[in-house]
């Protein structure tokens, strides 16, 4: 017999790996915003240029996979063109083109999956936020534009305060930004291609060029498919891997954890 004042546990409700949080819910709606906003943003004339630090970066670290997957295949670099306007282009001799064409969307887009996951833990934000600090101040090298010099210190002062915002939640969302920038490149790759006419020509043109027989068309379906499914894939490992709520008494994180309890081990002396 139990004793009238011993509470008997019983087994947390089971839920699925990937049945989000609220707060995982969140990062999801957030997501789509950030998307649809970036989009518009990137192809506003003023407010296009606000962003011209963030562009640098994520034209930066795409032309960076075009230099990787060029030395990797045997090809030698001639030059390296970043412009938040011209957009970028890597001129390589040698090597293996499809390789090298391919890894600028390919690489773009696991590492904007990388901060799509810093958007649902924010240990993780703080880990990238030292590889965006870096990649913000890399560009001001070939930089002369003031306005963009000032623009950059102005991301990078909001990168440091956001260290110190709500436990680094703050972190979070900007990394989230970043994120969903780099894993749908082929889109603003595409928009300055056809609203803004670039000097360099988007990576889906050069897919035609080199396979003549597909459209660009065709090819910019593919690469938007790919980093949907990309995106997609990331948002799911969040969900799956950070199980966290956020616990308002204690003022941090709690990992939630299931504890299945056998009652044959809950024994009372009569």
């Amino acid at each position: 017999m139990y004793p009238r004042d011993v509470p008997i546990a019983t087994q947390a409700p089971q839920t699925s790996p990937l049945t989000p949080t609220h707060d995982q819910i969140v990062v999801l709606y957030v997501t789509v915003v950030y998307a649809v906003v970036i989009f518009g943003i990137w192809n506003i004339p003023v407010a296009r240029t606000l962003i011209n630090p963030l562009k640098l970066f994520t034209i930066g670290w795409h032309e960076f996979c075009h230099i990787v997957a060029a030395v990797l295949t045997g090809g030698t670099i001639s030059s390296v063109t970043i412009d938040p306007n011209l957009g970028g282009a890597t001129i390589v001799e040698g090597g293996h083109p499809p390789i090298i064409l391919a890894a600028g969307y390919v690489g773009s887009s696991v590492f904007g999956g990388a901060f799509i996951l810093a958007g649902f833990d924010s240990l993780v934000a703080k880990i990238l936020s030292f590889v965006l600090g870096l990649g913000l101040i890399t560009p001001l090298v070939l930089v002369r534009d003031k306005l963009t010099i000032l623009l950059t210190l102005f991301y990078e002062g909001l990168l440091v305060g956001f260290w110190f915002i709500g436990h680094a939640q703050a972190l979070r969302w900007y990394c989230l930004f970043v994120g969903v920038m780099n894993t749908f490149y082929v889109i603003w790759d595409l928009t300055d291609d056809k609203f803004f006419r670039k000097a360099n020509d988007s990576d889906c043109t050069q897919f035609n060029l080199m396979f003549p027989r597909i459209s660009a068309h065709v090819w910019a379906c593919f690469w938007i498919m790919f980093q949907t499914g990309v995106c997609i894939s990331f948002l799911f490992i969040g969900i799956v891997s950070f199980k966290v709520r956020y616990d308002p008494f204690v003022g941090r994180k709690t990992y939630s954890v299931h504890l299945a309890i056998d009652r044959r081990n809950e024994h009372a002396s009569k």
